[in-house]
Order: structure tokens, then sequence, then C-alpha cells
């Protein structure tokens, strides 16, 4: 007897190929039987109706920040909630091993300051219980969780561990340093790291505003580490390379000479961050076409793209432009997210509000003075709407619409906060929004050298949610964009499940075929959508963090176990740690 069937479906299997109508049966975890056209013979203790819906493999999110969540919630949410069955952690150089004891709360600082992780949540929620990187593995390896986790070893703990205070203050690391860090690192790869991850982009910085460390690594510990991963088994070498955030918009090219070179020479793949910046607009199309002709001449490199624009969502519940106001400090100083929300959208208080001056802000404490920002940006500001658009017209910024109605675009944008009973979120594109549109976006996505990634699931709380880019790409770029070509429903499907897994060597899962992991999502493309972004205080201490639902998974399933059914938990954890090659 089968322990599940699923019947009648439409199954869009990872590879790319056609659609098809279908039966499967699972059986231990594993999909033991396909049948094209349905009539699959035996029982199964739990027979799904397909029939109408699309099957596919779970989402493999290779770009995600939950090294800390990790250690005290089980669902991971909000990747858990997007059809996401194996997600990916450790990523731009941040994480909490090897570690000191007594040295946790640096690595903390870190991860606040680059990931927007409060580290009042970190410091209450986090067990810890290890030092090496192979001991942070074998403590969640005790885990049971919703979806399957993999990890990468960071750079900036091994060289902090390593370096001490000369490693976080980025002093050349010598011959010495180098040899006991790949030390560290072919350590973590064999006890099952999924690679190794780096960041040198100047917008990465810790809670004390310096750049983290190996920001500025040299090329022979760059080169020595990325050795050493390789000596340790199949593993990806990931990174925000420098000009990532547009504060050099040359030196992503040369980033890209480099990485060649590496990944020819380690034969490992080597997965960077790319996106469209404001600055140079096209230069994105030059690191792409360098990266293939990489690719075609053998150097594994793997650009990874995000879903849709990039950017901040400001509103009255998280960063917002009224945030230094005098009466807005003393209601928030004295009342609830949910009574002050309801406070604020009173016409006395807002008038009230928009007659003050800013307060001055203090510089010492981060994003203290966002609120000049986003007042600065209301000419890129638009209002998401209860339908979220993320390809909006220019005449929908903020500036357009008061422009349009004759009223200062202050107010206007008050107004856009105070939409929803004053938990709207208005969003702000920095990268992949250059032209108005997202037809860079959709070439990135095209590319075959490109994968989906950047989702950055657990990270940027209280500004950020693209934990969603998985229902988006089905959603938006599979169904219902207007304001150009979309793409095929069997390319979307692939390019987050056989292509991701097959990046990081999870050969086992990321297709529906016999032998394969039973990692299967049913989805409803007629009602498959995203909610709108809204704020929850769920976290450790109070922590806020921004969350984004979706609607149309009628079920997702883990190693052959029904975790969400109908968009909800169903408080099954039959996720794993996920160890790499050995």
């Amino acid at each position: 007897m089968y322990d599940l069937k699923i019947t009648g479906g439409t199954i869009v299997d990872g590879s790319g190929a056609d659609r098809f109508i279908g039966d499967i049966a699972v059986k231990d975890g594993k999909i033991v039987a396909i049948k094209r056209g349905g009539g699959l013979e035996g029982d199964a203790v739990e027979t799904i109706d397909a029939t109408g819906k699309i099957v596919t493999p779970g989402f493999v999110d290779i770009h995600t920040h939950y090294d800390g969540q990790v250690t005290w919630d089980e669902q991971l949410e909000p990747s858990s909630t997007h059809g996401v069955t194996t997600v990916v952690s450790g990523n731009c150089g941040v994480g909490f091993a090897p570690v000191h004891h007594g040295s946790e709360a640096d690595l903390i600082s870190l991860m606040e300051g680059v990931e927007d992780i409060p580290g009042t949540a970190l410091t209450e929620g986090m067990t810890w219980g290890w030092e090496s990187f192979p001991g942070y593995l074998d403590k969640l390896d005790e885990r049971e969780l919703a979806v399957d986790y993999g990890v990468q070893i960071a750079h900036s703990a091994v060289r902090t561990y390593v370096m001490g205070d000369r490693g976080a203050r980025n002093e050349a690391a010598s011959t010495e340093d180098i040899d006991l860090m790949a030390k560290h690192v072919q350590e973590a790869v064999e006890a099952g790291a999924l690679g190794f991850s780096t960041s040198r982009t100047l917008g990465h910085r810790a809670m004390n505003g310096e750049p983290v460390p190996g920001t500025f690594a040299a090329e022979d510990e760059l080169f020595g580490l990325g050795r050493a991963m390789a000596r340790g088994g199949n593993a990806v070498f990931e990174l925000a390379p420098m000009g990532a955030a547009g504060e050099d918009i040359i030196a992503p090219k040369v980033e890209v000479e480099w990485m060649r070179r590496l990944a020819a020479e380690i034969d490992r793949p080597v997965s960077f961050a790319l996106i469209q910046v404001d600055a140079a607009p096209e230069l994105w199309r030059e690191i792409m076409a360098e990266s293939m002709a990489a690719h075609d001449a053998g150097s594994p490199i793997f650009p990874q793209v995000a879903a849709r624009p990039f950017g901040m969502l400001l509103g009255f519940a998280g960063h917002h432009a009224f945030s230094k106001r005098p009466t807005y400090i003393e209601l928030a100083g004295r009342m609830s997210p949910q009574e002050l929300a309801l406070e604020l959208i009173k016409p006395s208080v807002k008038a009230a509000i928009l007659s003050e001056t800013d307060l001055p802000a203090n510089p010492s404490v981060l994003f203290d003075g966002m609120n000049g920002l986003a007042q600065g940006m209301v000419g890129n500001t638009y209002n998401l709407g209860a339908h979220v658009d993320y390809e909006p017209t220019a005449d929908q910024t903020i500036a357009a619409l008061a422009a349009a109605q004759g009223r200062d675009p202050l107010e206007v944008l008050y107004d856009a906060y105070s939409e929803f009973d004053g938990t709207a979120m208005t969003m702000v594109p920095f990268f992949n929004y250059s032209h108005g549109n997202q037809d860079a976006v959709r070439e990135m996505l095209l590319h075959p050298a490109g994968v989906a990634g950047l989702s950055d699931g657990g990270a940027h709380c209280g500004m950020i949610c693209d934990a969603s880019y998985p229902t988006y790409l089905l959603s938006f770029w599979a169904k219902g964009r207007t304001r150009g070509p979309g793409l095929p429903l069997e390319f979307v499907v692939k390019k987050q499940s056989f292509d991701t897994a097959q990046l990081f060597g999870l050969t086992d899962r990321g297709l529906l075929a016999e032998g394969k992991r039973a990692d299967i999502n049913i989805i409803d493309m007629d009602t498959i959508a995203i909610g709108r972004p809204s704020m929850a205080y769920d976290l450790p201490a109070g922590g806020k963090r921004l969350l984004q639902g979706a609607t149309g998974y009628t079920h997702t399933i883990v190693n052959g176990v029904v975790t969400r059914r109908n968009d909800a938990d169903t408080g099954a954890r039959p996720g794993r740690l996920v160890r790499g090659t050995r």
C-alpha cells in the first residue's frame, strides 16, 4: 500500500518539459510511481484528487537567512508558506559558526547590521551550544522542521574566529591565518556545509557601521578558502560581489574576472548576486554576458537573480517618513502597534503630524534617519494597493499622484500609509526597476546561466519581504503580467526547483520522477496569489517582521508528509537538516 497517491493532476515535473495529466504514488518519503494519463493502480493511506490543479516539485530557495531563526522556529515562515520545501541559509558571508564561547554577541551584531534581523530577537530566541561548524550542524540535526534546511559556512564567522579583532577590522590575513581558516572551511564542508559564502559589498555593515569581516579580502585569501571548500566536497562558493549595491559600478566587471578564474580552478560553482542598479542600468547585461561566456568556457559561474524589483517596504508599521515628528514619537512611546495604527489615521493626529518639523536623527541608531530618506523618495514611492502591484506605472508614484491632485506629496504619502487601518505598506524599488518596468528582470530570468535566488527569507525583517518570490514567479510571471510578456509555467517551475537544487548538489529533489524525494506542491493556478505584506510582532523579545502570505497552495508535501493544506500549516514537521556531499 502506498502512503500517498495524487491523482488526476496536471504534472509540471520540474524538468522544463511539457505538462501532462497523471498520477503519482509515494512510499517512505519517495516517489515510487508516476503514470501518465492516470489510472495508477494500488491503494494508499491517503489519496488526493488533484484534478484541475498543477502538481510541481517542492521549491528550493537557495538564498535565505534563517541561521538564527532555525534554532527556535520549526515553521520557518515566511518561506514555508510559499511552496518552499528546502531552504539554504548562511548566505552573504554572515552566520553563527564557528564561534568562541562568549563571542556570540559579535556574530549577532553582524547579522543584525547586515540582514536587519532584530538583535534582541536573536539574543533571546537563539539556542546556542556549539563552537565549531560541525557542532552547529549537529545541533541543527536535532531540529524537526516544516522544511528541509541546508547551510553554508560564512566568511565573517570563520575570519573572526581565527583572526579575532584583526579579522573584524578587515586587516590583511597572513599565510598562517589563511591556512587556519581553510582548515575550518574544509572541515565544515566535510561535515555537510552546502557551501562557503562571503560578502564584498560596502552595503553590508555590522551594527558599529564597519564593513563585515572579509569585505576587502585579497585574492590569496579568497582563493585559499575556495580551494579548501573544494577539497571538502561538492559545495558552492556564494558571494555578494563588490558593487552589488551600486556603490561602484565598475567593480562588478572586475569581480566576474576573478570569479571566473576561481570557478575554473576549483571546478565548483561560484554564484553571485546580480541586480540592475539605477546608476548604470545596462551594466547587468555586460556582467551577465561575461558570466555566460565564462560558463560556456567551462567555468561554472551562476548569477543569482531576483523575481521582481528589489527595494524597501515603508509604512507606519515599519520605517516611514514621519518617524521623527514629535506627535508620532509621543504616541509610539505609549501605545501598542495596533493602537498606534488606529490613532495615526485620525484626522486630528494627521493634521498635527503634517504640521510639525522633524527632530534630529541619532546617527548612532541604525536607520534612525530613514524618515528623511523616505521623504526624499516620493518620486520613486508606489502604493502597493489591495491587489499587490510590483509593476506600477510612473503616474502611480506618490509625487505624480500629488501633482495630479494638487496636493502636498507628504500628505498623499501619509494617506497611503493610512490605508487598511494604518497598516498599508508602500514600495520603494532600489534595484531592478530603472526603466519603470520588469523587462530587465525577465531577461535575467531567461538567461541560461541565471538561477532564481535573492529572496532573503528570514532577513530584513522591518523593510523587505521577498520570501514570496516563489509564489510571485507563478502568479505574476506565469499568469498575471499585463505590461509585457510573461514566462512559461514549465520554465518558472524548473527555475526554482530543479535548477536551484542542482546548483547545490541536491540531486535527490527538485524533480518529480521515480526515486526522487516526495517534496511536492499541489497548486490551484486560478487562485494562486501573494497577499498584502503586513507586520507581525511574533519574534522573540517582541521583535517585528514583515510577512506576506499566499493563496492557492492546496497541499505542500515534504518527504511524503503533508505540511500545508489549503494554505494552512498542518503541524507536521518532517523537515530535517540537509548535509552536502562529504
